[in-house]
């Protein structure tokens, strides 16, 4: 594995700063079912990293005396941890949005079949990640027979009332390109998936997001194998637009790792990036009980180009 780091850290990028704080975006551990190309946290079966009941219990504090609004659960598979749904009925208890980042082929792990109908009880939100409406380069980029589990998977949520006209049970998908290339624009890519995965498999779904695949840890070092990090990092910077530095996630939400740190984005804590302009300042879960992050400096480094070149790229899709 290539360290990107050290290529990414010299940097022009423009200074930004937190303007409030309102998503907690939380990392429950590397531990996957799928060990993706594109994957820019390197997870996979064989990771061990759990967060544990203490540290999941401090993020329920937090939402409890803070402004934070929506509980964003990542990983790996997060649903893989086993404190997942304890944390999920916590924040629905309190109110707080949930966001699950899901693989979709998790749903059909053993020990997992009641998921999908926990998810739907809860109201939770899903994010599902399905780089491609084709087999093939789903299964390229993901592993073999991973785009039949995900069709399978799409198909429960939708039978319990996911992505249906009417329903309030929001399913998204996500799109990641396979090559060093920008994703292509996501109002005609998310028609495209509509009216494909209906008119093959009866799959429906909210919104299509597009992300960009960042120059860091699996799909970095791939780029760097390949001798493609260097041109990746010039169309990444040449298609920079000011404008979406508005939008651009970092500026409302916080990043916690699976042993409670604290980082800008999820891709600073791959990094290893903490919080603060310097990316050095090591600051724990417990500090958010009582401080304030809104108005403070932003870790930047050169992969940050990749949120905002072209129409822009975060959690939330495009920003333009």
């Amino acid at each position: 594995m290539h360290a990107t780091l050290p290529l990414l850290q010299a940097t022009d990028f423009p200074a930004l700063r937190r303007v409030r704080l309102d998503t907690l975006q939380v990392n429950l551990g590397y531990l996957c079912n799928q060990s993706c190309v594109h994957c820019h946290v390197n997870a996979g079966p064989n990771r061990t990293e759990q967060m544990d009941r203490a540290t999941a219990d401090l993020v329920l504090r937090v939402l409890a005396v803070g402004s934070v609004s929506t509980l964003d659960l990542t990983g790996g598979a997060p649903e893989l941890n086993g404190h997942f749904r304890h944390l999920v009925r916590g924040a629905r208890a309190s109110g707080v949005r949930v966001i699950d980042r899901c693989n979709l082929s998790v749903l059909l792990e053993p020990g997992q079949e009641d998921l999908a109908a926990f998810l739907a009880e809860q109201g939770v939100e899903v994010v599902a990640s399905l780089p491609c409406y084709s087999q093939d380069n789903v299964d390229q980029q993901r592993g073999q027979g991973v785009f039949e589990k995900s069709i399978l998977a799409l198909q429960a949520l939708n039978a319990l009332g996911y992505g249906q006209p009417g329903s309030d049970r929001v399913l998204n998908l996500v799109y990641n390109p396979q090559k060093a290339v920008l994703p292509p624009p996501q109002a005609e890519l998310e028609a495209d998936y509509k009216r494909l995965l209906m008119a093959n498999f009866g799959v429906r779904f909210n919104q299509l997001f597009t992300l960009a695949n960042m120059p860091i840890q699996r799909f970095g070092s791939t780029l760097v194998s390949k001798g493609q990090f260097a041109s990746y990092m010039t169309l990444l910077r040449s298609a920079h637009r000011h404008e979406n530095l508005a939008s651009v996630m970092c500026r409302t939400t916080v990043s916690v790792d699976w042993q409670g740190h604290l980082y800008d984005c999820d891709f600073n804590q791959m990094l290893g990036l903490g919080l603060g302009a310097a990316g050095q300042e090591r600051m724990h879960l417990s500090a958010l009980l009582d401080a304030d992050l809104n108005h403070r400096p932003i870790a930047v480094a050169d992969h940050c180009y990749g949120c905002t070149a072209g129409q822009g790229s975060s959690c939330g899709g495009a920003l333009v």
